[in-house]
């Protein structure tokens, strides 16, 4: 059954993550890529359309995303098919976007 309404789902990035490792020695802030692969996760999920069904309609990285910081998927399934996104660590809007099913 299709949610209806804003979903909020917690995102879990482990502390250690790789991606970390390398972006930026010294000064780690999670790659937007890896933020957009957790999106993409609970959408594929909600959905049950496997994420090479979606295409990123838009897509913006606001703010840093330090190791441990909890982070928070806001996500709402449109009429139009597509899904419209948000994701926050605390109050801060740390990424936004759409995504819209890719034609075939």
């Amino acid at each position: 059954m299709k949610p209806t309404g804003p979903v909020t789902t917690p995102l879990a990035v482990a502390r250690d993550h790789p991606a970390y490792a390398g972006h930026f020695p010294g000064n780690p802030i999670l790659p937007g890529v890896v933020i957009l692969a957790e999106v993409m996760a609970v959408v594929e999920r909600v959905t049950s359309r496997a994420s090479h069904e979606w295409e990123v309609a838009n897509a913006k990285f606001l703010a840093p995303v330090a190791p441990g910081a909890a982070l928070t998927l806001v996500h709402e399934l449109l009429d139009s098919g597509g899904v419209r996104f948000e994701v926050r660590s605390d109050a801060v809007l740390v990424a936004s976007g759409s995504l819209v099913p890719r034609r075939a």
